[in-house]
Parts: structure tokens; sequence; C-alpha cells
């Protein structure tokens, strides 16, 4: 016998254990809107600021850095090694969360299939219970040496660097 379980008006047959894994992380993203607050209205997703600071570097070679979970919406949950198109280049961007930020390292490279390296980059940090992620994000807070603004179609938002970038350096 098939049960089926509907999410606006679409029906998903439920009849296997794994289904219910599947189903569970439908009804997260379904619900996860209810518990944002207002203010998420007019904060820039983690991606537009992404977008935003390679057009406003001019697409350069490289760049590392830091912003706070509080000043963007967090769309890019769950990611860890994946391909970015920012104008006429593709970035591999290197994401972690280390509370209280978020770290990016993003470097100009041709698309890959980055699927493997991002399972792997997820399961380690499952495996270690985040705690290296946290002692990073914790010693950032001491290291932080330098900021820059980015705007963005939702304003201006500050990012964190442990020391100035030389803008366009390949290293």
């Amino acid at each position: 016998m098939v049960n089926f379980v509907s999410f606006d008006s679409i029906e998903i047959p439920f009849n296997k254990p794994s289904h219910t894994i599947h189903i569970s992380t439908l009804m997260l993203q379904q619900t996860r809107h209810l518990f944002r607050s207002s203010q998420h209205l007019t904060k820039p997703k983690a991606s537009e600021v992404l977008t935003s600071y390679i057009q406003q570097c001019n697409e350069p070679p490289w760049t590392s850095y830091f912003i706070k979970y509080s000043s963007v919406i967090n769309d890019q949950w769950g990611k860890s090694h994946f391909n970015w198109k920012v104008g006429k280049s593709n970035y591999h961007i290197l994401r972690t969360g280390c509370y209280p930020y978020i770290k990016y390292h993003c470097t100009k490279r041709p698309v890959q299939n980055l699927i493997l390296e991002d399972f792997f980059f997820r399961c380690i940090k499952v495996l270690n219970l985040g705690i290296p992620c946290l002692a990073y994000g914790i010693a950032a807070i001491f290291l932080i040496r330098h900021t820059e603004v980015v705007d963005t179609p939702y304003g201006s938002v500050k990012i964190y660097f442990l020391y100035p970038e030389d803008k366009g350096s390949e290293y």
C-alpha cells in the first residue's frame, strides 16, 4: 500500500523509510520562513554579498573574507564547496560557518563537478561536531584587522579580513 503526502499540491508517494527523511527535509524547507523575523526582509542574502563583492573588486583571481551571520540571510546554508558564476568568471567557493561569522574563500577557476568535495567537507564538519569551526570563529574575533563595505541592492554590508588584501594579486 502506498500513502501520499501532499505539500502545496505536490503529491509524494510515501512507501519506504527513506522517504521519511526526504519528507522531513521538504517540511523543514516549507516552514523555515515562519521562523524568520521581519528584519530578515531588509537584509541581503549571503549570496548577494558574495556576488556584489566579487563584482566590486572587478573579478579578482582570489579573495577570502568573513561576514557576520547577523548581517545576512544565510541562503547558502549547507554548502561547503561549490561553483559560483560572477560575470564572465567562475569561482570555486570554500565556505564554512565559524560562529559568529561565515568564512568565504573564493578562487577563480574553471567549472568543475564539486559534489564529492562538498559532501566530504560537510561530513568532516559533522564528524568533528563543528568544534574547529567554532574555534576558528572565536579566534577570528581577535585576529580580524581590516574591514570593507560591500554595496548590495539591500544596502551596505561590512565584511571582515584578517589583513588587507592586495587586490588583483595572484597569491
